[in-house]
């Protein structure tokens, strides 16, 4: 199968939150563990999640796969207002997330809309 385009940004994605969670976990004071970890957990499933859903061998199994993603997506999307809210992380990092974030919800929900309208 070809690169996908939502994958290639979940990848990214997940790779942004690693460093998130690296950088919530190991400074000086402040550390922060609980959210941190449910974010790291959320926003690392969401591609791979979309990565089973490519390999999928029926539409129903793409949707349900995509549709896991799109609860994680949606799941990362809270955790990111949480720890914004809860003054752990700045607007400039929550902002630049969440835009992420938000931009991964649109194209799964555009993903699981088109797929079950062709089926």
């Amino acid at each position: 199968m070809k690169d996908s385009i939502v994958a290639d940004k979940s990848k990214v994605f997940a790779l942004h939150i690693i460093q998130l969670y690296r950088h919530l976990t190991t400074r000086e004071c402040d550390r922060e563990f609980v959210l941190s970890k449910q974010l790291l957990r959320s926003g690392t499933s969401i591609g791979a999640n979309i990565k089973e859903g490519l390999r999928a061998q029926t539409r129903p199994d793409f949707i349900l796969k995509m549709n896991i993603a799109l609860k994680e997506a949606s799941e990362s999307e809270y955790w990111l207002e949480l720890l914004e809210e809860s003054n752990y992380i700045g607007k400039d990092t929550s902002d630049a997330l969440l835009e992420e974030c938000r931009e991964l919800i649109k194209m799964l929900v555009s993903i699981v809309k088109t797929t079950k309208e062709n089926l």
